[in-house]
């Protein structure tokens, strides 16, 4: 992850000692208008985005965000430093409100970040398969083709076909994507370098979108008794008729399955982020008491760093295999078989024999 100090970091012009930690992290974890990659001699080389806006008044905008470079307004629009709109671009109203363009479509970090991934992501399996385009048969791959059918196997046979059952080929294609798009974009953030240290998966409108396709998926290829479970459950008919109190438990429950899934996934990227932004910061607040201290933390920031890296690329890892299964289990769950036995009556195996 690259460590940018932006403008307002510094309480005021004196020494790196006196960065701004929470604006440090807010700053990498939140999207951007331009992709930061280093800084020389104190001047910062970012890659300027472009801007695509829609204003009333003056219609669609197209710039570089360089235009709203250091607080500079360009054609009535900023780049909001505080409030709710904070990061977001913004205008002015005829009453000096600020508020947001809309549609807003403009090619931010994260956006930026998700076309690489999702590029580089589509190199690997056509890499892949053209590997067993050239060998076909049923020899084990080697190498990196193997590796990656290893992850394939083991998404594929522990997690999709125990989850979902007999039907499970049908939803192999979404939560293999789903599996590789979050597990490629997790690693990726923990890049330091340009393509990577995005926050893709720790952006919420991202998980969110995940989460959505999931529901999709359970909801509109549920089976028959799964809606049955739902609207007209096995219980007592008085939580039924008049109120349809499990109906409507039942129904809250189809919300709050994407909620989970979303918040989970935000949260703990989001969270091993600013952990790592946070030692990173360590050496720098510490710098105030000292050499012996200075150097006392520097080592253990940097310990602690390279630890909490290595925690998360397995967190990188289970985060995408969590999410999978989950997935996985909520499709399960929405093709329940439904087997009755009428009452009083026998039924005859495939053998002819009754049971």
């Amino acid at each position: 992850m690259t460590l940018w100090m932006p403008a307002g970091v510094y309480a005021d012009d004196s020494p790196a000692v006196n960065i701004n930690p929470k604006e440090i992290i807010f700053e990498h974890t939140r999207d951007s208008y331009r992709w930061h990659i280093t800084t020389i001699n104190g001047h910062h080389v970012s890659i300027y985005l472009p801007v695509i806006v829609y204003s009333p008044t003056s219609g669609w905008n197209v710039f570089l965000s360089s235009r709203l470079e250091d607080g500079r307004s360009y054609r009535g629009f900023r780049i909001s430093g505080e409030g709710k709109y904070a990061g977001k671009i913004v205008e002015t109203d005829a009453n000096g409100t600020e508020v947001r363009p809309f549609p807003d479509i403009s090619l931010t970090k994260t956006a930026l970040a998700l076309i690489i991934n999702s590029a580089g992501m589509l190199a690997i399996f056509l890499t892949v398969a053209r590997r067993y385009k050239r060998k076909p048969g049923h020899a084990a791959p080697g190498g990196f083709a193997g590796a990656v059918e290893m992850f394939v196997m083991s998404i594929e046979d522990d997690v999709v076909r125990g989850c979902i059952g007999k039907d499970y080929a049908r939803y192999s294609s979404y939560l293999l994507t789903a599996f590789f798009f979050i597990f490629i974009n997790n690693i990726m953030g923990l890049v330091p370098f340009f393509p990577g240290g995005a926050n893709v998966t720790g952006n919420i409108s991202v998980t969110l979108v995940l989460a959505v396709c999931t529901m999709l998926a359970v909801n509109l290829f549920g089976n028959r008794e799964y809606w049955k479970e739902i609207f007209w459950p096995a219980v007592p008919l008085w939580m039924k008729i008049p109120i349809p109190l499990m109906s409507v438990i039942e129904l809250f429950g189809i919300i709050s399955k994407p909620f989970a899934l979303t918040i989970r996934l935000f949260a703990n990227i989001t969270a091993g982020h600013a952990v790592i932004l946070a030692l990173t910061c360590l050496v720098f607040i510490a710098a105030k008491a000292g050499v012996a201290m200075t150097a006392g933390m520097t080592a253990l920031s940097v310990l602690l760093s390279v630890f909490m890296c290595i925690l998360e690329i397995l967190v990188a890892y289970i985060q995408a295999y969590v999410f999978t299964m989950l997935s996985a289990v909520f499709i399960g769950l929405s093709l329940p078989e439904h087997s009755h036995v009428t009452p009083g009556r026998k039924r005859k195996n495939k053998a002819g024999a009754t049971q």
